[in-house]
């Protein structure tokens, strides 16, 4: 199983970027039916999809970051980017990247690694 690492949080104030890296151990698309999604998870909150990109490159936003956010693929570097921009409070959290396929009994996703923090702070 490809094993995906976060990296990239920090700290940053409201309006300003970050950009996460998810690298893999692998080639993270070779399984065609396979995605790539970032989540995040504040604090008492429940994790929630942020977005996703398929090996084909299609690619889908949670409504609260469309327009502010950006997922790639470097597929050369088994890497998958999120671009954040015009960070807000509601932005911060415990950012996770992870795989995930549709399967007969739902959604599987592979093994939740440690994640990367993004704080938005004045």
């Amino acid at each position: 199983q490809v094993q995906l690492v976060e990296s990239g949080g920090g700290l940053v104030q409201p309006g300003g970027s970050l950009r996460l890296s998810c690298a893999a151990s692998g080639n993270i698309f070779s399984n065609i039916a396979v995605a790539v999604g970032w989540f995040r998870q504040a604090p008492e909150k429940r994790r929630e999809r942020v977005a996703t990109i398929t090996g084909g490159g299609l690619t889908n936003y949670a409504d609260s970051v469309k327009g502010r956010f950006t997922i790639s693929a470097d597929n050369a570097e088994n890497t998958v980017y999120l671009q954040m921009n015009s960070l807000q409070f509601e932005d911060a959290g415990l950012y996770y990247c992870n795989s995930f396929r549709p399967t007969i009994n739902g959604i599987e996703y592979g093994d939740w690694g440690q994640g990367t923090q993004v704080t938005v702070s004045s």
